[in-house]
């Protein structure tokens, strides 16, 4: 599963629509140089935790990443992991936890100790279910997800979801021909490139829940994120796989203030960063720290698809934006393959309106979905194949 990387500026910036932006602000002398943790503690997978320090006024680079930290996840019956450092990041594998016993992120660092408070690592219960809604023919695909039955439907439920994307993606144009500047003339064979390929990124939003206000303690059709009706994302077919983790009430909170702080940053920094909730404290002294530790038994998936022929999707206008050269001679067709063109589409007089032999070339970048979308792939993800959705 892909970690979130939540990029961190002055304080850290994180906005409702996960758009990141540089924001600068006048941070007091003891509001600087912060220690901050992000990261959860999670069984049975590889744990990543970032530490950073805040940024002063004036800082024009990224925020410094803490090299050379000693971190560990420990637990109350004296089991300890220890972290790796990889790239600035504090990564450990962690295999099953004790559900009757707390754990706590421990970081030892400029001479100073940290810790989260420690908590017994709570269940998440699976997904039930996924869908994709679109309000009216103009509006975006909402995507909304409803959580199985609360384990314990008499207490308030609280949930953080992320997600990662795929989505498949189609060149401008295709082509059944090449020009032989051998023969001088076309020569029909099978499409040469892709017929279509494949996209992948991590999802742009983090989204909270809480159950306080459905019936039975159940979240049902809550919005996590849209895709936009003319996103290539919903041009073809798409697939989302999102994760649902349960979290505490504190750790909720958190992330509300979080995005408190984040919007009411309008000229002033208000509220500073010291004043947020944390869960992490500083044992050698009073130095307050940046950050939310939480713990989970598990994280549950579920894997959606949603086709774009069943919205009402916005697609580009459907211009010709091929190269079209009228009665072209065997010197002009060879200059076309010399400069990188490529034969498209070959109406021989007989079949033209106006009775003149015309040739349509096309680019690489036009035929190919890898030149078009840097980043896609042509093999197709072994999920691809599914017809419905999956929880995991």
């Amino acid at each position: 599963m892909k970690n979130i990387t939540f990029y961190l500026f002055a304080f850290f910036l994180l906005s409702l629509s996960g758009c990141i932006e540089e924001y600068h602000a006048d941070i007091s002398a003891e509001d600087s140089d912060l220690l901050v943790v992000e990261g959860t503690i999670c069984a049975e997978q590889q744990n990543i935790f970032y530490l950073t320090r805040t940024q002063a006024l004036n800082a024009s680079e990224a925020p410094r990443s803490v090299t050379g930290a000693k971190v560990s996840v420990r637990g109350s019956d004296g089991s300890e992991y220890q972290a790796q450092t990889a790239s600035g990041y504090y990564t450990c594998q962690i295999g099953q936890l004790n559900p009757d016993v707390t754990y706590y992120l421990h970081i030892e660092t400029d001479g100073e100790t940290y810790e989260s408070e420690p908590q017994k690592p709570l269940r998440t219960e699976k997904i039930a279910n996924i869908r994709g809604v679109q309000n009216t023919p103009t509006s975006d695909i909402d995507v909304l997800v409803t959580p199985a039955d609360p384990f314990d439907p008499s207490q308030p439920n609280y949930y953080m979801w992320t997600y990662d994307e795929t989505w498949q993606v189609y060149p401008d144009y295709m082509t059944n021909m090449y020009y032989d500047t051998e023969k001088l003339e076309p020569v029909y064979i099978s499409n040469p490139f892709p017929r279509w390929g494949w996209m992948d990124a991590a999802g742009s939003t983090m989204t909270v829940g809480a159950s306080t206000s459905y019936d039975n303690q159940h979240i049902a059709n809550l919005k996590i994120y849209d895709i936009g009706r003319d996103n290539v994302r919903m041009f073809h077919r798409y697939s989302g796989l999102v994760h649902q983790r349960a979290i505490s009430k504190a750790e909720y909170e958190y992330e509300l203030a979080r995005r408190q702080a984040s919007t009411e940053m309008g000229g002033l920094f208000t509220p500073l960063p010291s004043t947020q909730p944390t869960n992490i404290h500083c044992l050698t002294s009073s130095k307050h720290v940046i950050g939310f530790v939480g713990c989970s038994m598990n994280t549950s998936d579920y894997r959606f698809f949603l086709n774009g022929s069943e919205y009402a999707i916005l697609h580009p206008t459907g211009t010709d934006s091929r190269k079209w050269l009228d009665n072209p001679t065997a010197e002009d067709c060879c200059q076309m393959v010399s400069q990188g063109m490529y034969l498209c589409d070959w109406v021989i007089p007989e079949k033209a309106e106006d009775h003149m032999l015309h040739a349509a070339w096309a680019t690489l970048q036009q035929l190919d979905v890898r030149y078009k979308y840097p980043g896609a792939y042509i093999e197709e993800p072994d999920f691809w194949s599914l017809q419905e959705n999956v929880s995991y």
